[in-house]
């Protein structure tokens, strides 16, 4: 029998079986403990707790309270992240793991009845599914939010106590479970970035008044955008400043008033009520503060804020940078302003359709609901766009360059680096594979199907009558010619320093 070395020192076959005899038998005197130990409470609680873990169906219940209760692009992420790195775990342990070590489970003479599952595994014992799935998923939700990170590890360990408890497992497989499963949520972290890895949008910073307590500012405050209970929160924090509650008519002439007196800003809503703020701020030579209030809050994410506390450190420190603002403008004066999108096509009228569902069944299920009634009509765009007539099914330009594309934005990098993100899907059949197409295709790509480039500006010619155009989640009619291009740094925002 030939010799098994560590670096170059040959191990003895005999020291090996040792060894393992050793490891073993502490693993079995640890069970034995476990099984004649006393459990306060455990009894009711953990073989439930261990059976509701199987197939995963405890975390698949969690990852959808998360993403309900946390109604927040934080908690869905985490929720996301979770179910991705378990289901990572279920397949290295399924596929490897356990075919790799054919170790028998535990023996029950020591476990009390009453703990024992009526269903006992027939799978190896080594490693621990369930401890794996339970970390992975722990692991996974605390990597995007430490707060939902704190709910779930609890359960994560009394689900990877409930195998020893139960019987079905060695200490041992548990332990090497659940440091599989914390793996595999590392690994998917490797591959998918948190948000918290992405690197910091480039942008200029900018002079902004220190605003304590929010004196000085005013704070408008849209009702229709689900906004009140966020703003409720937030007049503890700034107890200085004025807040204005209003209805979605009257947000324009409540955000000229704000305007004409106050030192800088506050705007709590969606992107939509974001963009009007914008607008306004930009106009006044104002400072801007988002406090993320809607559904999607594109633009805040893309800043770095995802709460509203954020802003107000920014606010108390005077901390703020200078953000591009897209507009496009048309024959007698028709003109608009996107912080995000402009599009014309299907898009608008997949933003129409999600609009009229999201309320009722959540914002990413509407948007598949959309894509799947939009794409099977026939609503191409028959336009003049760089010299030549066209037939399209979109148009989409993005204020700044967006990393990835599909039926909703991706994440920015820069919102101030001068530039349009034009994307193009020609006019044929079978619509929904050329958006796929387009969307595996990247920022920069050209092909009979789809194109998109980085431009500054866009001339559009030819519109038929009642085409319609989208910006930011808003719906308007399109005039016959239009010019999109950019304002270049044209709005100052605050954003706390550590983001910068």
């Amino acid at each position: 029998m030939s010799d098994i070395y560590v670096g170059r020192t040959p191990v003895d076959p005999g020291t090996r079986a040792r060894v393992t005899a050793l490891l073993s038998g502490l693993d079995q005197r640890f069970f034995r403990s476990a099984a004649d130990r006393h459990w306060p409470g455990a009894g009711p609680v953990l073989p439930r707790l261990s059976r509701s873990a199987n197939h995963g169906l405890l975390w698949f219940g969690a990852a959808a309270g998360i993403a309900f209760l946390g109604r927040g692009q934080r908690s869905r992420r985490a929720a996301l992240r979770g179910v991705a790195s378990l289901a990572v775990a279920a397949a290295a342990i399924n596929t490897v793991g356990k075919r790799s070590v054919r170790r028998r489970r535990p023996l029950l003479d020591t476990v009390p009845v009453i703990r024992q599952l009526k269903r006992q595994p027939i799978t190896t014992s080594f490693p621990s599914g369930h401890a794996a799935s339970a970390a992975a998923f722990a692991t996974g939700v605390a990597l995007e939010s430490k707060g939902w990170g704190a709910v779930v590890a609890p359960i994560a360990f009394s689900v990877a106590a409930s195998r020893v408890y139960t019987g079905v497992h060695y200490p041992s497989d548990v332990v090497v479970g659940a440091a599989l499963g914390v793996g595999a949520a590392f690994a998917v972290r490797g591959i998918v970035p948190t948000r918290s890895q992405l690197p910091s949008p480039g942008r200029p910073r900018a002079q902004a008044p220190a605003l304590p307590e929010g004196e000085g500012m005013v704070v408008v405050v849209n009702r229709a955008s689900g906004s009140s209970d966020a703003a409720g929160a937030l007049r503890d924090s700034l107890p200085l400043a004025e807040f204005v509650e209003c209805d979605p008519e009257d947000v324009n002439t409540e955000l000229e008033k704000a305007a004409e007196r106050c030192t800088a800003l506050g705007i709590v809503g969606g992107d939509g009520t974001v963009n009007r703020a914008a607008v306004a701020a930009a106009r006044h030579g104002l400072p801007l503060a988002v406090f993320p209030g809607g559904t999607l809050n594109h633009f805040a994410y893309d800043l770095g804020i995802e709460d509203s506390q954020a802003t107000c450190r920014a606010m108390a420190a005077g901390d703020a940078v200078r953000v591009d603002l897209g507009r496009f403008t048309g024959p007698d004066g028709v003109s608009g302003h996107f912080l995000n999108t402009f599009s014309l096509g299907v898009y608008p009228e997949l933003v129409r359709v999600r609009e009229h569902w999201s309320p009722r069944i959540g914002g990413w299920p509407a948007g598949v609901v959309a894509a799947a009634k939009v794409l099977r009509g026939q609503h191409q765009l028959q336009a003049e766009f760089e010299g030549r007539r066209r037939s399209l099914w979109m148009l989409f330009a993005g204020n700044g360059i967006y990393q990835r594309f599909g039926f909703t934005p991706g994440h920015r990098l820069d919102l101030a680096d001068g530039l349009l993100d034009v994307r193009v899907v020609h006019g044929g059949s079978f619509p929904s594979l050329r958006l796929l197409a387009a969307a595996a295709a990247g920022p920069l790509s050209r092909s009979p199907v789809h194109a998109a480039e980085r431009m500054r500006r866009v001339r559009i010619k030819g519109i038929a009558p009642g085409t319609p155009l989208a910006f930011d989640g808003e719906v308007a009619e399109a005039p016959a010619e239009l010019t999109i291009d950019k304002g270049n740094e044209a709005l100052t925002v605050y954003r706390p320093r550590a983001f910068q």
